[in-house]
């Protein structure tokens, strides 16, 4: 007799509209310059932590691979219960044609797909767009034509699928020189309205870790 998965539980994403995503800041990282598995807190808007988020990769992936390697990213809430995937096979980062294109699966509860986050082909700005589980579009995420955050935050536009309405962002938080400049540790809001779909706003919350490593994870 085969086991269905448990339902993907939304109580805890069904009544926020945005969350705090805090990088770990890895000494060894940071003294060494040796990249190990990033580890993540998810933080509700006064700070609590509501969900753990760590790094599954392969250590010579990450040496000669870089920001741009595959990873799985397992997500467990405070009872370490296990709630979000992702996973986000090896792909060209920076290609200047359009093919192998950055695509992240979200799985909620794991082993069950409830969308995708993929990148859209531009020559100039970082976007996406938020798929459901049948790779339909439902929304756009477009960043600035230079993501760097240069002593300031890089919001990253949540919008309809016509582009002409924003329902939120993904906000990279400038840090301070010292951490910005000896670390990749990055701090991330991510923002969206309260009556999305429970499983989009996990959907969103995928894409935040995604444009981490595509844009913020190279070693200072």
């Amino acid at each position: 007799m085969s086991v269905q998965p448990q339902q993907f539980s939304p109580e805890f994403p069904r009544t926020i509209d945005q969350v705090l995503v805090h990088q770990q800041v890895e000494l060894l990282e940071a003294l060494l310059g040796i990249e190990i598995n990033n580890k993540y807190e998810v933080k509700n808007s006064v700070g609590q932590r509501v969900y753990f988020a760590a790094e599954q990769s392969n250590c010579c992936l990450r040496m000669f691979c870089g920001p741009s390697r595959p990873f799985v990213i397992t997500i467990v809430d405070n009872t370490g219960r296990e709630v979000i995937k992702l996973l986000r096979p090896l792909r060209c980062s920076y290609c200047f044609i359009p093919c192998f294109l950055q695509k992240l699966e979200v799985q909620a509860p794991p082993g069950v797909t409830i969308g995708y986050v993929k990148q859209n082909w531009d020559a100039c700005l970082p976007k996406f767009s938020i798929l459901n589980e049948r790779e339909e579009e439902v929304l756009k995420i477009s960043g600035p034509f230079m993501p760097c955050n240069c002593c300031s935050d890089v919001n990253f536009e949540l919008t309809t699928l016509d582009g002409t309405s924003q329902i939120g962002r993904i906000v990279n938080q400038w840090a301070g020189l010292t951490q910005e400049l000896f670390t990749d540790a990055d701090n991330f809001g991510v923002q969206f309205p309260m009556d999305l779909d429970v499983k989009m706003k996990a959907v969103v919350l995928g894409a935040c870790f995604l444009i981490d490593f595509m844009y913020y994870e190279q070693s200072k």
